[in-house]
C-alpha cells in the first residue's frame, strides 16, 4: 500500500490530531491536499489548520468520511458513541479506523461500527508536538499486517512507534502516554531547587534539559542497564551517593512504581466508564 495515495481523514482537530497533521505535511508521507479535517462545530479552528498546512477542511461528515481511505478519529473518548452513529452509514468496510482515544478498546469500535472495517488503534504523547512521540499502536481482528504497517508509517511522522498487544495498552499508557507529565514534574521539583539556592532559571533550564536528552540518548544507544550506567557515576562517599541515598530513604522508586501502577488502574477503569 502506498500511503502517499491514501486520503486521510481527521474527526476532531485538537492538538494532537494538529501534531500529526504537522509531522505528516512537513515530512511528505501524505500530501496536504489528500488530508481533511472536520469537527463538531469550530470552523475557525478549521480554518486556522487550512490555512496552517494547507490541508482541505469541512464541516460535513459525510463529504469528510466519503472521500477518504483512513479516519482518525480524535475527538474526545467520551463523544465516541454519538460520532461513530454520525458516520458509520458512510462506512464501507474498505476504509481503515484508526483510533487515538484514550481508553476505547478496539473491539468496542468495531461493535459500534458494525461492519469488518480495520480498526488501528494508536496511542501518541504529548511529544508528537515536536516530532518526538513514542507511540503504541495495537490492531483490531480485522486488521492485516500490511494495515498496521501503514499506520506504523503514518505515526512516524510524529516520532517512534511500537507494536503492542492491546491486554498491555493499559500499561503502555502509563510508561509513553501519561509519562512524560511524570518526568515534567520532576523537573518542576528541580526548578524549584533552583530558585532556594538563588540560581538564575535562564541558566538551569538548558542544563537540565540536555542533560535529560543525555540520559535518553544513553538509554538508546547503549547495551548498559540503567543500573549500569546509575552506578558507573556514583562514586562510594560522593556526591551522587549522597543524592541517590536521599531518594532510597525518601522510598523513591516505590513511589514511581505506584504511579504507574495507579495511571495502569485508571486507564483500565475509564475503559470501563467510556465503554459502558
Amino acid at each position: 500500500m502506498n500511503l502517499r495515495e491514501k486520503r486521510i481523514a481527521f474527526l476532531g482537530a485538537g492538538s494532537m490530531a494538529e501534531a500529526i497533521i504537522a509531522g505528516m505535511t512537513a515530512k511528505q508521507i501524505v500530501p496536504a491536499d489528500r488530508i481533511i479535517a472536520t469537527n463538531h462545530s469550530n470552523k475557525e479552528r478549521l480554518t486556522e489548520l487550512e490555512n496552517k498546512y494547507s490541508i482541505r477542511t469541512s464541516q460535513s461528515k459525510k463529504e469528510v468520511v466519503s472521500q477518504s481511505d483512513i479516519i482518525i478519529l480524535a475527538m474526545k473518548p467520551k463523544d465516541i458513541q454519538p460520532a461513530i452513529t454520525e458516520i458509520k452509514q458512510y462506512l464501507s468496510e474498505s476504509k481503515i479506523v484508526v483510533s487515538l482515544l484514550a481508553g476505547i478498546s478496539t473491539r468496542y469500535m468495531e461493535q459500534l461500527i458494525g461492519l469488518r472495517n480495520a480498526v488501528v488503534r494508536v496511542m501518541p504523547n504529548t511529544s508528537a508536538m515536536i516530532g518526538q512521540s513514542a507511540t503504541t499502536i495495537t490492531a483490531g481482528r480485522y486488521a492485516t499486517i500490511s494495515t498496521v504497517g501503514l499506520i506504523k508509517q503514518l505515526m512516524t511522522s510524529i516520532g517512534t512507534t511500537t507494536l503492542i498487544e492491546e491486554e498491555q495498552m493499559d500499561a503502555y499508557t502509563a510508561l509513553a502516554g501519561s509519562a512524560p507529565a511524570f518526568y515534567y514534574y520532576m523537573v518542576e521539583a528541580m526548578e524549584q531547587f533552583v530558585e532556594e539556592q538563588g540560581l538564575h532559571k535562564e541558566t538551569a533550564k538548558p542544563l537540565i534539559a540536555q542533560t535529560i536528552k543525555g540520559v535518553a540518548e544513553m538509554l538508546a544507544t547503549t547495551s548498559d542497564s540503567p543500573a549500569t550506567l546509575r552506578e558507573k557515576i556514583t562514586s562510594p562517599g560522593g556526591t551522587t551517593e549522597a543524592g541517590l541515598k536521599t531518594l532510597a530513604q525518601h522510598e523513591f522508586q516505590q513511589a514511581v512504581i505506584a504511579c504507574l501502577e495507579q495511571t495502569t488502574k485508571r486507564s483500565k477503569e475509564l475503559r470501563e466508564v467510556f465503554e459502558k
